[in-house]
């Protein structure tokens, strides 16, 4: 709350608005820290290009599992789309295919990264565009009944500590 001595005090507005964005922001970041410490599973770099409503979208990630056991994710759910399916995508013959995923396994110690050009998730039927800038939620459903709140990021491109670009030079467009 130092923060808070630092705004003259006839200005109680602004004071409330901060007291009220710290407490969310707090409680936000310890259900994300609390569900992942359940999960046994870290997620960075969750991102996805911008996309129009009625359309389909590509989320990415990087999933780490510092839990003791194996798991795999099984499922993502989220409010953005109709619905959410893993796939892979492969370039079979010098054509780029794509195909449904049941499950990615999670060894303990081990990541998984989800990335253009390989695993992701698609986001199909969007109920309103994704604009850059604007965040994605989803869940992320875990063989173990683990669930792992998530925010897949809008942009251009891969966040900057993040995934590798798309090549596009295979594919025919």
């Amino acid at each position: 709350m130092a923060l808070l001595t630092f705004i003259p005090s006839g200005d109680l507005p602004m004071r409330r608005i901060l007291l009220i964005a710290a407490v969310t922001v707090g409680a936000f970041a310890s259900a994300m820290a609390a569900a992942a410490q359940h999960a046994g599973v870290m997620v960075t770099k969750a991102w996805s290009r911008p996309a129009v409503a009625g359309g389909t979208a590509a989320g990415f990630m990087t999933m780490t599992n510092h839990g003791k056991t194996a798991d795999a994710l099984v499922a993502v759910e989220t409010p953005v789309a109709g619905r959410a399916e893993l796939h892979r995508s492969s370039m079979e013959g010098g054509v780029m295919r794509m195909s449904p995923v049941e499950r990615l396994p999670l060894a303990p110690g081990a990541s998984v990264t989800l990335a253009p050009g390989g695993l992701h998730v698609m986001l199909i039927g969007l109920k309103a565009g994704l604009k850059a800038g604007a965040q994605a939620p989803a869940t992320l459903v875990f063989a173990s009944g683990a669930r792992v709140r998530i925010s897949f990021i809008v942009g251009l491109a891969a966040p900057a500590t993040g995934a590798a670009a798309m090549d596009h030079s295979a594919m025919k467009h």
